[in-house]
């Protein structure tokens, strides 16, 4: 059976390897995304004025619709104190009764005027560097492919999770004589090593001491590659869970003119959100987003409240209708439902952001660990298979070899 999960574990690395390699760089400059952004693209954000109040969504929605006649408004994020994102698509134009083609889907406004910073199309790199820190962020979750590289990092992060528990196995000492004695090399790097005996080590040892996270790390990444099959799945099975892909359904038709304007639907969310937070005992502390969901037909207005844990932003939710503005779902990021609890943990901790810089910096150095962890494995992959041959040849294993696995296992492993 060892020999069987040895070369589950060896194959399904080599497979990840590559994938896993891009992941972790990116990740790493991600650790630091509105820093790095800030750096290469400074014309993106607004000079901040202390003790003016910056404008309100709707108010921004008006600005964009002034400055872009042919663009329609989706939604506005205010995510960042010195920048505003507003999302746009094309609007009909009466002459074809066509969407406008846009050579952008953002535009980006100071938070104190409304004037336009700039605009662009997210993560397209051909646009220079407004868009780099954009397009890295599009390499990590998606390879830059669109859907189709969103389930192939949804599938390698199904892969790792699952491997994750297969690498932990293959530390084990086999039987249960003298257990911790034999397993306690597993967790240390032998000094004066060779080449292959060091890597066999870091491979092993760094794995072992950042199980726990590592896991964190790649179910994470289940939940936002496979965030409506996979996870959904697995979450429901063990603990309540809803989100806006189990609760809210298509239109028969998309809902192109809501009855509620912006500034109407700002008025709605506000009061419902007032409501909410009276009945459900939390506190808010300013406003995320304002967007509209033509296939469904809701407005989203999304707050910073006191059931949040991540550093910065919010993903305290309502959802109501664009005609009648009724309220059709509120779901908060903790003490409402124990699945959406363990997610927004998750996921702040897989974004770096929570526990401040540390955690911060912590993750960086972690997206270069899964780097190393991937080329240690290929390594040791392509020196054994190196062995293979040569044993075929000589009907022996390299001495260094050999001598790092019985050191290791008390015995050599499985080839």
């Amino acid at each position: 059976m060892r020999r069987l999960w040895v070369f589950i574990h060896r194959w399904t690395g080599l497979v990840m390897a590559g994938f896993l390699i891009i992941v972790g760089l990116t990740g790493s400059l991600l650790a630091f995304y509105n820093e790095l952004d800030h750096l290469v693209a400074p014309q993106l954000f607004a000079t901040p004025r202390p003790g003016i109040a910056p404008l309100d969504a709707a108010t921004l929605t008006e600005r964009v619709e002034a400055l872009a006649p042919e663009a329609r408004v989706t939604g506005v994020w205010l995510w960042y104190p010195d920048q505003v994102l507003v999302s746009v698509g094309g609007r009909i134009d009466p002459e074809t009764n066509q969407p406008h083609e846009l050579a952008y889907d953002q535009l980006l406004l100071d938070p104190w005027t409304g004037n336009e910073l700039g605009r662009r199309a997210w993560g397209d790199i051909s646009q220079g560097s407004i868009n780099l820190m954009s397009f890295v962020y599009k390499l990590h979750y998606a390879l830059a492919l669109g859907m189709p590289g969103i389930w192939i990092l949804g599938f390698v992060a199904l892969a790792w999770t699952i491997d994750c528990f297969v690498g932990f196995y293959l530390t084990l000492p086999v039987g249960h004589h003298k257990f911790w004695k034999r397993w306690k090399p597993a967790w240390q790097i032998k000094a004066g090593a060779g080449v292959f005996r060091l890597n066999f080590d870091l491979h092993r040892a760094a794995g072992l001491w950042l199980w726990g996270v590592l896991l964190v790390f790649a179910w994470s990444s289940v939940y936002m590659n496979l965030w409506d099959t996979v996870y959904t799945w697995a979450t429901r099975a063990v603990l309540e869970y809803h989100a806006p892909w189990t609760e809210l359904v298509d239109r028969p038709q998309p809902l192109k003119t809501p009855r509620l304007d912006w500034r109407e639907a700002q008025s709605v969310g506000e009061r419902l959100m007032a409501e909410a937070a009276a009945s459900h005992g939390f506190s808010v502390e300013n406003p995320i987003a304002l967007s509209f969901d033509s296939k469904k037909g809701l407005y989203r207005y999304g707050v910073r409240s006191s059931k949040d844990i991540q550093d910065h932003r919010g993903k305290t939710d309502l959802y109501f209708d664009g005609e009648t503005g009724a309220m059709t779902l509120l779901l908060l990021p903790t003490g409402q439902f124990a699945g959406n609890t363990v997610t927004s943990w998750i996921y702040a901790l897989h974004m770096g952001n929570i526990f401040g810089l540390p955690w911060r910096i912590f993750v960086c150095g972690l997206g270069l660990v899964v780097v190393l962890l991937s080329v240690t494995g290929v390594y040791i992959w392509w020196k054994k298979r190196s062995a293979r041959k040569l044993a075929r040849s000589r009907k022996r294993l390299p001495t260094e070899i050999d001598d790092a696995e019985t050191a290791a296992y008390g015995r050599s492993k499985p080839a």
